[in-house]
C-alpha cells in the first residue's frame, strides 16, 4: 500500500490538492469512523501519554512521506526513508533499553556508507557536494524514515494498551500533524486552500479515490499494528523494505523515478543493512 500511494496522491496533487491537504482528507473519515465504532479508542488516547508520541510520529511520517513521493524521485525518497532501520538501533537503545552491539554499530556504518552514496551525487557543473540531503524531498525522506522508526519504537513500548487506540492515535495524528503545516503554509500562501481551485471543478473520481485510500490506510495500519507488537522492532522495519520494490518498479514504470547505478549501489548497502538486522536473533 505504501508503496504505491505515491501515484494516487500525485493524482490529487494535479487536481489543485497538496499532498498535506490530501493527507487529512484522507485520514479524518477513518480517525472518525474508528471513534464511532470504538469510542473507548477516544480515552485511550486522551490517558495514554505514549500514544500522544505515536500520534505525532504516526502523524509526522504520513506528512513528510506523502509530501515527499509527490515533490521529489520516488525511488530516491523511499530509499532515503528506509533508512529507518539505523535510527529504529539508535531508539530501541534509547527507549526500550535495548543493548546497542558491535554488530549493529557496523550495520550503523554501512548504512550510512549507502547513504552518503544515494545522497553524493555530483552537483552543479559536476562539482563534488556532501552526502547531504539535497532537496526538500531528500529531506522529507529523512525525517519521514526517522518518525517511522520511532513510531514503530512506540507501538512496541505500548503493546500493552488496547490495539484501537493505537489505531485511532495513528490516524489522528495523520489528520493533525498535516492538517496543522497544511494551514500554516496556507496561510503564508506557499500552498493553496483545498477548495480554492472549486469542488465542482474536479473530476466525479476525487472524492472517491479519498474515500478508497482511506479504507485502505485503515487495512494497512491493522495490518501494522498486527505486526509491529508481535515482532523485535529490526523485523518489522525490514518487512516493510517490500515498499522499496513496489515503489522503485512503479515508479519507473510510471516515469516518477529513476533508477540509477548510483541508487543501486547506495540503495543495495541500505538494503543490506535492513535485512542483515532481521537475521539477527532477538533476544
Amino acid at each position: 500500500m505504501w508503496g504505491l500511494s505515491w501515484w494516487p496522491f500525485r493524482q490529487l496533487e494535479a487536481q489543485g490538492i497538496h499532498p498535506l491537504w490530501a493527507t487529512v482528507l484522507v485520514y479524518v473519515p477513518t480517525a472518525v469512523v474508528i471513534a464511532m465504532v470504538r469510542p473507548g479508542a477516544v480515552i485511550q488516547l486522551l490517558r495514554g501519554r505514549s500514544l500522544w508520541v505515536v500520534m505525532l510520529a504516526a502523524g509526522a511520517t504520513n506528512a513528510a512521506f506523502n509530501w515527499a513521493t509527490v515533490v521529489g524521485d520516488v525511488v530516491r525518497v523511499v530509499l532515503l526513508f528506509y533508512l529507518m532501520p539505523l535510527w529504529s538501533v539508535l531508539l530501541a537503545r534509547w527507549i526500550l533499553k535495548e543493548s546497542l552491539t558491535r554488530v549493529a554499530g557496523i550495520r550503523m556504518a554501512l548504512a550510512l556508507v549507502g547513504a552518503a552514496i544515494v545522497l553524493g551525487e555530483p552537483g552543479a557543473g559536476g562539482a563534488p557536494v556532501l552526502p547531504l540531503p539535497q532537496s526538500l524531498a531528500d529531506w522529507l525522506g529523512v525525517l519521514g524514515g526517522f518518525c517511522f522508526a520511532l513510531n514503530n519504537v512506540m507501538l512496541k513500548r505500548s503493546a500493552h494498551l488496547p490495539e484501537e487506540g493505537r489505531v485511532l492515535a495513528m490516524f489522528v495524528g495523520g489528520a493533525v500533524v498535516a492538517g496543522m503545516l497544511a494551514v500554516g503554509l496556507s496561510v503564508q500562501g506557499d500552498i493553496g486552500w483545498p477548495l480554492s481551485s472549486g469542488v465542482a471543478a474536479r473530476p466525479w473520481w476525487v472524492p472517491a479515490m479519498v474515500l478508497t485510500l482511506s479504507a485502505l490506510f485503515l487495512c494497512s495500519n491493522l495490518a501494522l499494528q498486527f505486526g509491529a507488537v508481535r515482532l523485535p522492532v529490526e523485523v518489522s522495519s525490514v518487512l516493510m523494505l517490500s515498499e522499496v520494490l513496489f515503489a522503485s518498479v512503479s515508479a519507473a514504470l510510471l516515469g516518477a523515478g529513476q533508477i540509477t547505478a548510483r541508487l543501486l549501489l547506495g540503495g543495495a548497502l541500505i538494503v543490506l543493512t535492513a535485512v542483515w538486522a532481521a537475521r539477527e536473533p532477538s533476544h
